[in-house]
């Protein structure tokens, strides 16, 4: 089967952002192709490094949402960054033909030194992402890596080292991996910027629901309607965009209608969607308490996955090591 690879950084629980950004992609993916999932506590370092997380905490949380929202180490190869050395070794081998005029140029990195101003990004670990992220998806020959349109600079890096690689040794080592662009449902925070757990603004997958309708009910609506009798504009609403993920095409349509006529009130609009956001969120988190109570030590729940993840990465390694002589 054509492999598929991806990976996350650990930061704990996620959110339904992370869920309908990448998620659920995955699980669908998982019955088409052989997929390989990994947690990236390596990547976490290269903008975390002055204040590493509780990577252990935080892998444990994370996997435990990978398997309650369909994520089935029967059907994909989940695995730990950092337990498999592969990665590391062949990031080392990788960077010695990369040029750093490359890595400069490529327009995610500036934005991210910008946008993480706060932040000294001086590190090589910064600048070498790419790199790190290619040894990720060819140490398994990768053919597709489902991104989203932010990661595709970082993508073109990864298909010019493995042309220059082949070029350098005349083999065949490394396919050339394709971005995979598929259709994700966007919901933003609950504030209406980007969800993100440094803006406060999630809603985590294993959230208490009491703590979820308190969220909802919170969120502003379309400033320019004052009371219940002005007309409003669902564009101009941060609690639509989320009847346009929960919501069924009927219930759309009666709300749009509903609000420009001030015939349904903001409070009857948000009762929807608590209702929608409970039938969502409360299978996954039964899932969860049960995945919870049943996995003890993750890297033990993890060891056959894991494994496999070892084997297949170090035959690719020693193609590697051949090629370059070493």
């Amino acid at each position: 089967m054509t492999k598929v690879l991806s990976g996350m950084r650990p930061t704990g629980k996620l959110h339904i952002g992370h869920y309908f950004g990448a998620l659920e992609n995955w699980v669908q993916l998982q019955e088409k192709y052989e997929c390989f999932y990994f947690i990236a506590d390596w990547h976490a370092l290269t903008t975390g490094y002055e204040t590493p997380p509780d990577f252990k905490l935080f892998r444990r949380e994370m996997l435990l949402d990978w398997l309650a929202v369909g994520l089935d180490p029967e059907k994909s190869t989940l695995f730990i960054q950092s337990k498999n050395l592969a990665h590391a070794e062949l990031f080392l081998l990788l960077n010695m033909i990369t040029p750093v005029g490359w890595l400069e140029r490529c327009p995610t990195y500036k934005e991210m030194k910008e946008e993480l101003s706060d932040k000294d990004l001086s590190n090589i670990g910064f600048l070498s992402y790419p790199v790190l992220q290619t040894a990720d998806i060819v140490v398994y020959d990768a053919k597709y890596v489902p991104v989203g349109k932010d990661q595709v600079p970082h993508l073109e890096i990864s298909r010019e080292i493995v042309r220059r690689f082949n070029h350098l040794y005349g083999s065949n080592v490394f396919i050339e991996p394709e971005a995979m662009l598929t259709k994700t449902s966007k919901v933003p925070g609950t504030d209406g910027r980007k969800m993100s757990k440094s803006y406060n603004n999630t809603i985590l997958l294993s959230e208490d629901m009491a703590s979820v309708e308190k969220k909802i009910r919170q969120m502003k609506t379309d400033t320019n309607r004052k009371r219940k009798t002005d007309p409003g504009d669902p564009a101009l609403c941060p609690v639509f965009d989320y009847h346009k993920v929960f919501s069924s095409q009927e219930e759309k349509e009666e709300i749009t209608k509903g609000c420009k006529s001030a015939g349904i009130g903001c409070i009857d609009c948000k009762k929807i969607l608590i209702k929608h956001l409970e039938e969502f969120l409360s299978p996954i988190q039964e899932r969860r308490n049960n995945y919870d109570k049943e996995i003890n030590d993750i890297e033990e729940f993890l060891s056959h996955s894991q494994k496999f993840a070892d084997e297949t990465a170090g035959k690719k390694l020693e193609e590697v090591r051949k090629a370059m002589k070493i």
